[in-house]
């Protein structure tokens, strides 16, 4: 078959912070893609466009970039499209995405940290696609590096993913993609390469290694829509590969949708990626990434294809969703009020506030649009819905995109999405690799063990951590985080993924403190904050509003407490309000979301505002809340 050997497609897939935008970076640098503005400063992870991305050091969305490669040896310049994909399992449907645009996949370890839960799961993917895998050893100058045990580990790895002898033979790179050098022979560890001093062997190696693409030139066209974006201008633009033929600009095609039905579209708009910019193209050819506008309404997994023949690609198929939480209007005393509700820039902050059932539902509707991991379920309420995803902190990252936009909600805690096979009700599991210092052991033992967690393997390097991996159900890992940091002393790291689903393991009881419920409204004083820090933890300041109904602290026993968080020191005319307050209040506990989220009981659910993040019970009125306890004693 004949062959494009001026282009290849290969995506980066790695564990979180193992160094994949790092190394994308240096990359498009070394490749010249920035020569034109040399004199301007370019930032680091240019790749991390999102805000959030930026924020929480993590890549959440797949994106592409092309650089134009020109061998040493002379001869045309390549084009590599490089797929830069998430390392957190939560946001696999952008993995399986970007996988499906690509011939290869370059499989990124850290030089200490080796193979973790996340490799696992970006592994798994690219081998089941029978794609081939470029290995590459990053952070080789870590002063804890240990290269040979990682390579060892990896090769563990791929024999434990029942990998075929084709692809167990992968070829290694050292880098250092900080410094952007790269080598094919390996270094002293703790050290940068040092026969090497850029990433020509890396770039080499890509060339020998990823297939370039194959077609038949008596095929008709095919396109495989991977990806949507907008534009102010252009509308809904579709990012896809094409398969097969040519794309045309303004040429007529048939686009085939995800329910088999078809219509004829005519491309408005072609652009294709260089660096980190769209250009307007002519034509596209087989195994080029390109976007294209004029189709308003295709969605991710749809075809273009031939009018005359029209043929369909395969659809993307995802992962089942593991976790699942309601998403509502926001039903709390003060809704579309701001901050605190006062003053004339509260009423300016407010004005396009969105708090209407109406707009909550299409936000979450345009959200399906380009999440395909994503689901949103009717409930019985017509102002909430079941949104069901990979994992807490997909899930997380929703609201927070939300919040940042307007938005005003009230989100459930945190569920498991449970399925029935054989009569028999099971639940989703994950496997946990947990990180500690051996003095700790004993405690994340215990904690694993309270929330059904069955330890798989355990291995201790002999530098003072251990690394333990459990079985364990994913509803014992809401709400884990938190703890598990206060007992290691914010020295343990976890990573979790999901391993399948096993027979449900029975109550679990991962919070043993109660709440300390406003019993009415106002505003929190510090003459009452100073009586209630000795009951547990606060989590309001001084001025801040609170309604009956709110949490405003962890209990330090196990049932709830009503508490007078607004009273006020009563004054007399020998007694000053300032006299005798020689008592420090201690600074309160603020939790982000996903704290938040995590702290949540069954009765108890999470008031999102762009100012705030409050908690608060799901019933208010303290006294239907009382009968209904004692409704169910009885």
């Amino acid at each position: 078959m004949p062959t494009r050997h001026d282009i290849r497609n290969v995506a980066i897939v790695a564990h979180v912070d193992h160094g994949k935008t790092t190394l994308v970076d240096a990359m498009l640098k070394q490749a010249g893609a920035f020569a034109e503005h040399a004199a301007e400063k370019l930032d680091d992870r240019m790749m991390d466009s999102n805000d959030l991305e930026r924020e929480k050091g993590i890549t959440i969305l797949a994106k592409n970039t092309a650089v134009k490669y020109h061998p040493k040896s002379g001869g045309d310049p390549i084009t590599i499209n490089i797929i830069d994909t998430p390392g957190h399992a939560d946001f696999g449907g952008e993995v399986e995405r970007g996988l499906s645009m690509v011939d290869a996949v370059v499989l990124l370890v850290d030089a200490s940290e080796g193979p973790l839960p996340q490799t696992r799961f970006v592994l798994r993917k690219a081998l089941s696609a029978r794609m081939p895998v470029i290995l590459c050893i990053n952070k080789t100058d870590r002063p804890d590096s240990r290269i040979d045990e990682v390579v060892n580990e990896t090769y563990d790895l791929f024999l434990d993913l029942d990998a075929d002898e084709d692809q167990i033979e992968f070829p290694i790179v050292y880098a250092c993609a900080r410094d952007g050098v790269a080598s094919l022979t390996k270094p002293e560890d703790g050290t940068v390469p040092a026969d090497s001093t850029n990433l020509e062997p890396f770039f080499t190696t890509l060339l020998e290694h990823v297939p370039a693409p194959e077609y038949d030139e008596s095929a008709p066209l095919q396109a495989h829509v991977t990806n949507l974006d907008a534009d102010n201008f252009l509308g809904r633009i579709a990012l896809l590969r094409v398969e097969q033929g040519e794309l045309r600009k303004g040429q007529n095609v048939t686009w085939i949708k995800r329910d088999g039905s078809t219509s004829n579209v005519r491309i408005t708009e072609l652009m294709m990626t260089e660096a980190l910019t769209r250009k307007p193209a002519e034509v596209a050819g087989p195994g080029d990434i390109c976007a294209v506008a004029g189709i308003p309404d295709i969605m991710i997994g749809e075809t273009l294809a031939d009018p005359e023949n029209p043929i369909a690609l395969p659809l993307i198929t995802v992962d089942e969703p593991a976790i699942s939480m309601t998403i509502g209007t926001n039903t709390s005393p003060l809704v579309g009020r701001g901050g605190t509700g006062k003053g004339a820039e509260a009423k300016s902050a407010v004005k396009d506030r969105k708090v209407t059932a109406r707009q909550v539902k299409d936000r979450l509707e345009r959200e399906l649009v380009g999440n395909v991991s994503l689901r949103v379920l009717e409930t019985e309420r017509p102002d909430a819905w079941e949104v069901q995803g990979r994992g807490e902190l997909a899930l997380a990252i929703l609201v927070e995109q939300m919040r940042r936009e307007g938005f005003e909600m009230t989100i459930g805690k945190p569920q498991v999405v449970t399925k029935q096979v054989d009569g028999k009700t099971y639940e989703p599991v994950e496997r946990i690799t947990i990180d500690v210092p051996e003095e700790h052991m004993g405690a994340v033992t215990q904690l694993m063990g309270t929330r059904k967690g069955r330890m798989d393997n355990m291995s201790n390097h002999g530098s003072g951590w251990v690394r333990m991996e459990f079985v364990v159900p994913s509803r014992g890992l809401i709400g884990f985080r938190t703890e598990f940091l206060t007992n290691t002393r914010g020295t343990g790291i976890a990573h979790s993924i999901h391993e399948g689903h096993e027979p449900w393991f029975g109550e679990l009881k991962t919070r043993n403190n109660g709440s300390l419920v406003a019993d009415r409204a106002g505003a929190v004083t510090a003459f009452a904050m100073t009586n209630l820090q000795e009951r547990g933890v606060l989590f309001t300041d001084p001025g801040t509003e609170v309604y009956e109904g709110m949490i405003v602290g962890e209990n330090s026993r196990a049932d709830d407490m009503d508490v007078n968080i607004t009273k006020e020191k009563k004054l007399t005319n020998m007694r000053s309000a300032s006299a005798d307050s020689f008592e420090a209040i201690v600074p309160p506990r603020k939790l982000s979301l996903e704290q938040s989220l995590e702290f949540c009981r069954d009765d108890e659910c999470v008031e999102v505002t762009p100012e705030s993040v409050r908690i608060r019970k799901v019933v208010l009125d303290q006294k239907e809340r009382g009968r209904t306890a004692s409704r169910a004693k009885r």
